[in-house]
C-alpha cells in the first residue's frame, strides 16, 4: 500500500544506530514509520516533505534537561525544535517538580524552585498532576521525567542537614515507588547540591535499590566535579554495584585548572565497571563552561535549612565570616571569580551586573571576590545563576569521543524571550556538536554524532520505540542540512536559535516545515510501564 499521511523524499537517512548512511524515503501513517526505502512513482501522501540534500535522522533525545520548570510557559520549545530535539528528559540533578507534600511546599519552593519559576503555577503534588499540566499546555516536544532525590528528601526529611531516619528513608522509597507506578523513567540525584548533598551513600543506595526494582535508570550529578571528581565517580559506581541499578553519570566534566585531565581517570573507572558487568554510561554538553547556582560554591553547612536559613546566616557577622573564609579557600581551584559570570537573578541591587564576572563586581565595590559573592546572594534572595568558565576544551573532546557518552543540553530555557545572560547551551548544544565537533572539527563522524543524540540516549532511558529511524518506530524525525547546521548562540549573545534544521516531526506530525513552525503541537508526556523486580539480587543490599 503506497498511501501515506506524510512522505519524506530525497533525503540521506542516518538511522541513529551508527551504521552506514543510505538514500531512502520515509513513509508515515499516524504516528509510525511504515516505510523506509525508495518510494515508487505511484506513492501518494497527504503531505510530501522535500529532503533533497538533507540528512533524515531520528528525532534527537535530550537525556539531561531541566525544562520541566519552563515547558508549561514555553510549550513551543523552539530552542529544542530548531535543533531537531523531539524528546526532553527532565527531573535531573535531583530537582524534579514533584513530589510536593502540602506541609513542605514552602520548603520545596525555597530549595528547588528556579529563578524564572512562578511557584503559584504549580498546584500539583505528584507526577500525574505535573503530567496533566504539561499536556494541557500542548507542547511541541515529548517529555520523559525522572523523579529527583532532592524533591523526595524535602518531602520526607525537609531541608535539614542530617542523615535520614529509617522511617524517612522508607517514606522516600514509597514516594519513589509511587512515581514509578505513575510512569517516571528514572531516579536522579544532585549530590553536589543541598539538600541532596546532605545524604550519605547508604541513603542513595537504598533509593537506587528501589529504582532498580522498578526497572528505572539512576542518573546522578556526582558529589564533586573538582578536587574529588574521581572519588565522586567511585561513589556513583559503588552505588550501582550495591544496588544493581542502571547508572547514568550526568554531564561528566572536571572543574578548575588543577583538575583538568581527570576525566581520563573517570572514564577508565567507567570502562572498568562496564567490563565487570555494571550497566553504566555518561553524558556531556559540548562547552567548556557550566551553569549552576552561585550557592553551589558555598560550604554544605551554610545551606542547612534551605535558602531562608542561608540568608539568616548572611545577616549574622560570625556565620557570614565563616562562609567567606571557606569560599576564599576555594579561590583559584574550584572557585574562579574571574571566570564566574552572573547569568540571572531576581531584581535587586546588582541587577545591572548580569553578564559581568564576580571579579568585576569585587573590583568595582572594593570587596574581595568571596565577600562580593555573598553580597550578591544576600541582595538577590540567594537565587543567583552563574556561567562558570572552569572546564577544559580538551576534556570536553575526550568525553565526547567516548563510545558510551550521550550529548545533552543541561538546559531549561526554551525560547529567546528569556531574561539575563544565560548559557548558550540552551539554544545550541546539539547543533554545536553537528557543526563544531563533526563537520568542522571532525572529532566525531556524522553517524556517531547522530547516534549519541538519538539511539544511545533513547536506549539509556529505556525508550524502545524511539531513537532509531526504522519501520515500526514512532515517527519522531529531524531533517537537517549537514553543511549549514550550526549553533548561533554565544556566551556574549546567547539568545539565538540554531540554524540548518529544515523539517521536524513529532509523533508523525510536522511541527517544523521548511524552517517554519506549523500549528501542530503533538508532543506528549511519555510514561514508562512500571516493572517490579522479584528476582534474587546477589549484590549486597543497603
Amino acid at each position: 500500500m503506497n498511501e501515506f499521511d506524510v512522505l519524506a523524499v530525497g533525503g540521506t537517512v542516518i538511522d541513529g544506530t551508527g551504521g552506514p548512511v543510505r538514500r531512502a524515503d520515509v513513509g508515515i501513517r499516524g504516528d509510525r514509520i511504515v516505510f523506509l526505502g525508495r518510494a515508487t512513482p505511484h506513492a501518494t501522501a497527504r503531505e510530501v516533505l522535500d529532503c533533497t540534500g538533507h540528512v533524515v535522522a531520528p528525532g534527537l533525545v535530550d537525556l539531561h534537561s531541566h525544562a520541566d520548570y519552563t515547558v508549561c510557559d514555553a510549550p513551543g520549545a523552539e530552542a529544542c525544535i530548531r535543533q531537531g530535539v523531539t524528546t526532553i528528559v527532565t527531573g535531573n540533578c535531583g530537582a524534579s517538580p514533584f513530589p510536593i507534600t502540602p506541609e513542605r511546599r514552602r520548603a520545596w519552593e525555597t530549595t528547588l524552585a528556579r529563578v524564572d519559576l512562578s511557584t503559584a503555577d504549580m498546584p500539583w503534588e505528584d507526577f500525574d498532576g505535573f503530567a496533566r499540566a504539561v499536556e494541557e499546555a500542548e507542547p511541541c516536544v515529548n517529555l520523559a521525567a525522572l523523579v529527583g532525590h532532592a524533591a523526595l528528601r524535602v518531602a520526607a526529611v525537609g531541608t535539614e542537614r542530617r542523615p535520614a531516619t529509617a522511617d524517612e528513608t522508607a517514606l522516600m522509597r514509597k514516594l519513589l515507588a509511587r512515581a514509578a507506578e505513575q510512569g517516571v523513567f528514572g531516579l536522579s540525584t544532585g549530590l553536589i547540591y543541598a539538600p541532596g548533598s546532605f545524604a550519605d551513600t547508604d541513603e542513595v543506595v537504598a533509593l537506587a535499590t528501589e529504582a532498580r526494582q522498578a526497572g528505572l535508570l539512576y542518573s546522578t550529578h556526582v558529589r564533586d566535579e573538582g578536587d574529588h571528581l574521581v572519588e565522586a565517580v567511585t561513589e556513583a559506581l559503588e552505588t550501582a554495584r550495591r544496588s544493581g541499578v542502571r547508572l547514568q553519570i550526568s554531564h561528566l566534566k572536571a572543574m578548575g585548572p588543577a583538575n583538568h585531565g581527570k576525566v581520563h581517570e573517570a572514564l577508565t573507572l567507567i570502562d572498568s565497571a562496564v567490563a565487570e558487568g555494571v550497566d553504566v554510561a555518561c553524558d556531556v554538553y559540548p562547552y567548556a563552561a557550566s551553569s549552576t547556582r552561585l550557592t553551589s560554591r558555598l560550604p554544605d553547612w551554610a545551606l542547612d535549612g534551605g535558602l531562608d536559613a542561608l540568608l539568616a546566616r548572611l545577616e549574622n557577622p560570625k556565620t557570614r565570616e565563616a562562609i567567606t573564609s571557606e569560599l576564599r579557600a576555594k579561590t583559584g581551584r574550584t572557585f574562579l571569580p574571574e571566570c564566574t559570570v552572573i547569568a540571572a537573578m531576581p531584581p535587586g541591587r546588582y541587577s545591572s551586573w548580569v553578564g559581568s564576572t564576580v571579579q568585576d563586581i569585587a573590583a568595582a565595590t572594593g570587596r574581595d571576590p568571596a565577600e562580593a559573592s555573598l553580597d550578591v546572594l544576600r541582595a538577590h534572595e540567594a537565587q543567583v545563576w552563574i556561567v562558570n568558565h572552569a572546564m577544559s576544551e580538551a576534556d570536553v573532546e575526550t568525553v565526547l569521543r567516548h563510545h558510551g557518552s550521550a550529548v545533552v543540553s543541561d538546559g531549561w530555557i526554551l525560547d529567546t524571550a528569556a531574561d539575563g545572560n544565560p548559557h548558550p547551551r540552551h539554544f545550541g548544544a546539539f547543533a554545536r556538536v553537528l557543526s563544531r565537533y563533526t563537520r568542522d572539527g571532525q572529532v566525531l563522524t556524522l553517524q556517531e554524532s547522530v547516534r549519541k543524540m538519538s539511539a544511545l540516549p533513547a536506549a539509556r532511558l529505556g525508550l524502545t520505540d524511539r531513537g532509531i529511524l526504522s519501520e515500526g518506530m514512532v515517527a519522531d524525525i529531524a531533517v537537517f542540512d549537514p553543511e549549514t547546521v550550526s549553533d548561533t548562540a554565544t556566551f556574549d549573545a546567547p539568545l539565538s536559535y540554531a540554524v540548518g534544521t529544515r523539517h521536524v516531526l513529532v509523533n508523525g506530525r510536522p511541527v517544523l516545515r521548511d524552517g517554519d513552525f506549523t500549528t501542530h503541537r503533538p508532543g506528549t508526556v511519555l510514561r514508562k510501564t512500571a516493572v517490579r523486580s522479584l528476582s534474587h539480587h546477589t549484590r549486597r543490599s543497603p
